[in-house]
């Protein structure tokens, strides 16, 4: 895999890439769609290359517990189970295991825990879920790390930072002595702890570096903190992280704060808003978010998005959809997913157009003021 910068908006961080792998050529910055169980809920692979998606990201946790990691190597890779064949990026299933704090006990050797499924017992550790993400065979590997929470402790912090540092050599290791088990190589991404915690992110990264080829990650974002810390670490992270990789923001996902990442570096995010609120009827659109199911939109006979071309937009009315959303039709899901997405999609390749036009700065200063008044965006 190789990342190269194609443009740098003069006097900004934001800039367009290309980061190649083995299955496609990925435009930066991206969004990928999440997949947690190898599949993006409602939507099939024909209307995702309908979407122009480059990337999605699947979720070793949850593979390994439903249908397993043995059964997909069978089946070919995941790419073949899912019928994908762009690049895929699976997450290490650390924050899904830290996420079930009431069911883990976490040591430097691994984690204990129960499944969030059948209560069953089970231990992950770096060598495991590498070797999950050999089966799974993904383009891009994440490191297995520590997520601590929001409100955690600057000590609790520090001890998760020392243990992500401590894993990510067991992970290398792994990957070191057993190859891809497929034609194509895999990239190991290290995640940067660190909370918001300045000193603890120096640390962090200065220590994952060395173990970073092609590509770094930042976890422990979203979790809980303050806004304002969360873009203040966003911004450190622009001058600490190697500017000649791809720089992968965990987590992030409202439309504004993808523009505000890109306005400090960023290059890739994923996050389940577009396709969760879809199937909770809050729709993304050029005015704000939409709750489809209020009793306004009864009677509003146009499109959800009169500026959105998307298939849901071209064929249904606001009525339409709120019936479909009110009587819990399937068709209301996946026309609510279809929509969101190209939202995304869109926003992601009107950000790349204005960055290699050299007019992103004042295009996304326009775009910040335009939603600052619209919840949710």
């Amino acid at each position: 895999m190789n990342f190269a910068i194609t443009f740098q908006e003069k006097g900004s961080s934001a800039r367009c890439g290309i980061l190649k792998t083995h299955h496609s050529e990925i435009q930066t910055p991206v969004f990928m769609p999440i997949g947690t169980q190898g599949v993006i809920k409602t939507i099939d692979p024909e209307v995702l290359d309908q979407l122009q998606t480059q990337i999605v990201l699947a979720n070793t946790y949850h593979l390994y517990l439903r249908p397993g990691h043995d059964l997909i190597n069978r089946s070919g890779s995941l790419h073949h189970f899912m019928n994908w064949k762009n690049s895929i990026l699976t997450d290490s299933g650390g924050f899904q295991v830290f996420s079930l704090a009431r069911l883990n006990k976490i040591s430097d050797d691994g984690v204990n825990f129960q499944s969030h499924l059948d209560g069953s017992s089970h231990f992950f550790n770096p060598e495991l879920s590498m070797e999950i993400q050999r089966y799974l065979g993904s383009d891009i590997i994440m490191a297995f790390d520590e997520c601590p929470s929001g409100d955690a402790s600057k000590s609790d912090v520090q001890r998760a930072v020392k243990r992500t540092s401590l894993w990510i050599k067991r992970c290398q290791n792994y990957l070191g002595n057993n190859e891809s088990l497929y034609n194509w190589s895999q990239t190991l991404f290290p995640i940067v702890q660190g909370g918001v915690f300045s000193d603890l992110r120096e640390v962090s990264t200065q220590e994952l570096i060395p173990f970073s080829s092609c590509g770094m990650a930042i976890g422990g974002l979203a979790v809980g903190e303050e806004k304002s810390a969360m873009f203040d670490t966003v911004s450190l992270m622009d001058e600490l992280l190697p500017n000649d990789q791809p720089r992968y923001l965990m987590g992030i996902g409202r439309p504004t704060d993808l523009v505000r990442s890109v306005q400090n570096g960023m290059d890739m995010f994923d996050c389940v808003l577009p396709t969760r609120n879809a199937r909770n009827g809050q729709l993304f659109t050029s005015k704000g978010l939409i709750n489809i199911t209020n009793k306004s939109h009864k009677e509003t006979f146009k499109p959800l998005d009169a500026n959105c071309n998307c298939y849901t937009c071209s064929n249904f009315t606001l009525a339409y959809l709120r019936h479909l959303y009110n009587i819990k039709e399937i068709l209301a899901f996946r026309l609510g997913t279809i929509h969101n997405l190209t939202y995304y999609m869109s926003l992601m390749k009107t950000i790349r157009k204005n960055i290699e036009s050299g007019t992103f700065s004042s295009w996304s200063n326009e775009y910040l003021d335009q939603m600052v008044n619209y919840k949710g965006m």
